[in-house]
């Protein structure tokens, strides 16, 4: 009985070449979706909604009216909720660490054989029984890390909430389009009123909470960041 096998050389290379034509467009479809986790990481997230609380209803025939007072003899701070104040950003931080571990091990036996008769035991004129072990270990690390932070800049924010102790807490972002990207700012935190300066503006530092971030997108943004692939060789499931 005899087989017919419908293998041919060129159905072997059709086969070959829709493989490869199948991984190109598998690796194209990796790549695109990784260009697209990284446009997507770069942008923040949207700015949550701040909902003013509704005006207090009217009182009639009273010359006070809840809401409405103005105050002829006091500064022009931030102190209900949808006013405004002005954060003044200066953070800088400086960070540095360095260790250094050395260490060092030595080992040294000898023993020398019993002797019959003022003679050593030996086989062949040499002595069987004599030993002498040397050993060394030697660790020797280094490690050193400097990190420097700095942003200068102001940004406006509202606030958006008054705790029962007067804290205000205030929320505000910044958007930037410009030529070959976009920046964003954003920072939220508890302000006390007595930090707050004449002119309704208050340092970063005394921003209690603070929660400060600065990002952007865009080509000098895609240009500063690592690539997918220079990423794995850079993790740590890196074997070497």
């Amino acid at each position: 009985m005899m087989c017919k096998s419908d293998a041919t050389p060129g159905n072997s290379v059709r086969a070959i070449r829709a493989a490869a034509a199948a991984a190109t467009l598998l690796a194209a479809a990796l790549l695109a979706g990784c260009g697209m986790l990284q446009s997507r990481a770069l942008k923040p997230d949207a700015p949550a909604a701040r909902a003013l609380p509704p005006p207090a209803p009217p009182t009639a025939g009273a010359i006070y009216q809840a809401g409405q007072q103005m105050e002829l003899f006091a500064d022009l701070k931030a102190r209900r909720v949808g006013d405004i104040l002005t954060i003044n950003l200066n953070e800088a931080i400086n960070a540095s660490k360095n260790a250094v571990t050395k260490t060092n091990k030595a080992t040294t036996i000898a023993t020398t054989g019993p002797t019959i008769f003022g003679r050593a035991i030996t086989t062949g004129g040499v002595p069987i029984l004599n030993t002498s072990l040397n050993g060394g270990d030697t660790f020797d690390g280094e490690g050193s890390s400097t990190q420097s932070n700095s942003l200068v800049g102001s940004i406006t924010v509202s606030v958006i909430g008054v705790q029962p102790n007067g804290n205000l807490i205030v929320q505000g972002d910044k958007t930037l389009k410009l030529n070959q990207g976009d920046e964003y700012v954003r920072i939220s935190g508890v302000v006390r009123p007595a930090d707050i300066a004449a002119d309704n503006t208050v340092t970063s530092d005394r921003v209690a909470d603070a929660r400060i971030s600065y990002s952007g997108k865009g080509a000098v943004a895609s240009s500063n960041h690592m690539g997918w692939l220079a990423r794995f060789f850079n993790s740590p499931f890196m074997p070497f």
